[in-house]
């Protein structure tokens, strides 16, 4: 099982966690950035930190039948964690602001399905997989995630499995920190494009 610094060192490495100014979806500042498509577009190094992940969720979860995960930024990991631990593996996707499951996916009923994800931080997507999970009478086993940026008030916190917790700050723009004002701010995620 990888380290939390060797887990750090290859998300580093691969560029999935950058050190800068950030300017998040949320409109908030941060002085880090996470873009865990970076580490997965290496597949050896993604290859690691799954394998250790997997370790993780075989001592934690009991029987896992399916792997579900939110489009877009779950599928690979997803993908994956299913095939490094067995199991059948799907994806729900966004319609109308909603995830539902397309393509012919489903769940049985009474099957044991965890929820992966490549970056948990509100758990706004994971818990509407959750619900995807009870519509079909299925069995919600948890929640894993290569990077768990999730605070302690979210309603799933003690349910997920993680490689590396990581606190990352965030300031709104008028309660900017002095070296974070020093830096031309970048905007690089993709929510609203």
């Amino acid at each position: 099982m990888l380290s939390y610094d060797e887990s750090l060192k290859i998300l580093k490495e691969t560029k999935a966690l950058l050190d800068g100014h950030f300017i998040l979806s949320s409109g908030l500042h941060s002085n880090q950035y996470i873009q865990c498509a970076k580490l997965l577009s290496d597949p050896k190094k993604a290859q690691l930190i799954c394998s250790s992940l997997c370790e993780k969720i075989k001592k934690t979860f009991n029987k896992i039948d399916v792997v579900l995960s939110p489009a877009l930024g779950g599928i690979v990991v997803g993908y994956e964690v299913a095939r490094q631990i067995n199991v059948r593996n799907i994806f729900a996707e966004r319609v109308d602001n909603k995830l539902i499951l397309r393509r012919g996916f489903n769940l049985e009923p009474g099957s044991n399905v965890l929820i992966v994800e490549d970056v948990i931080t509100t758990g706004k997507s994971a818990v509407e997989c959750s619900k995807i999970v009870l519509e079909f009478k299925a069995n919600l086993v948890g929640y894993a995630c290569i990077i768990d940026r999730s605070k302690e008030n979210i309603s799933i916190r003690n349910k997920i499995v993680s490689q590396i917790k990581l606190h990352i700050d965030t300031f709104s723009k008028d309660k900017l920190p002095e070296d974070l004002k020093k830096i031309k701010p970048y905007k690089p995620g993709s929510r609203n494009l």
